[in-house]
């Protein structure tokens, strides 16, 4: 593997993947079969460490809009893959805040706040997301170091609304005439929609602020050499 090698941040939307992206840092912005390929195109290519970086949905019912989770494992149905440990803590360090907790993936998105509880109390984890799982297991199979640090957009106790499941095309970006058809059909969801809004906005926010304070190659613990190189390439 090419010693200069940089980070791939995973991730699902376009807003993370703009955020995300920076010295030493490339970004697959994908999801499922997709994502798990696009990994595997890239260690191809050449990986030093891989990131899952964005929004979850909060479990634990402490969690705010805008708090940090630095995933301690990530959990993919009965399995617990663990983090990497320097970089881990390199994140904690770093990230203002932040919750050292389990995470685990789904396949779709945690609506209600009933299908939040019973993940939290099913897994223990403290956020769930749909990337983490997949860049996780790719990254155990090929044994390249692996973190994942996320922010919570939506807490345990929020039902998320028809509108807010549906705002979302193939490449990340948003969809918001899907968004426009569901508010027609269902007025009624508009105050949920605005809450979630103002959710966003922190978490974006914090996602934002938290990318600034990780530098170059993402808090990469293993660029301590030639971090200066990375910041010009």
């Amino acid at each position: 593997m090419p010693r200069h090698a940089g980070v791939v941040a995973v991730t699902c939307l376009a807003l993370e993947a703009r955020i995300a992206r920076g010295p030493g840092v490339s970004v697959l912005c994908n999801h499922s079969l997709e994502l798990a390929n696009g990994l595997r195109a890239a260690i191809a290519r050449g990986v030093s460490g891989i990131i899952s970086f964005g929004i979850a949905g909060g479990l634990a019912p402490n969690l705010a809009p805008g708090d940090w989770v630095v995933a301690s494992g990530v959990r993919s149905g009965d399995d617990l893959i663990a983090t990497d440990r320097p970089w881990t803590q390199r994140l904690l360090d770093v990230l203002p805040g932040a919750v050292h907790a389990e995470v685990t993936g789904a396949d779709a998105v945690i609506v209600t706040a009933v299908e939040k509880r019973d993940l939290h109390q099913e897994t223990g984890a403290a956020a769930v997301d749909m990337e983490s799982h997949i860049a996780a297991k790719i990254a155990a199979e090929y044994h390249i170091p692996f973190v994942a640090c996320r922010v919570v957009i939506d807490p345990a106790h929020r039902t998320l609304p028809p509108a807010a499941t549906l705002g979302l095309r193939l490449d990340g970006t948003p969809d918001v005439s899907a968004v426009l058809r569901s508010l027609r059909q269902k007025p009624g969801q508009f105050p949920d929609l605005v809450r979630i809004a103002s959710d966003a906005y922190i978490a974006r926010r914090a996602l934002r602020l938290g990318r600034q304070q990780l530098g170059v190659g993402m808090g990469f613990p293993y660029y301590n050499d030639f971090s200066s190189d990375l910041a010009v390439a």
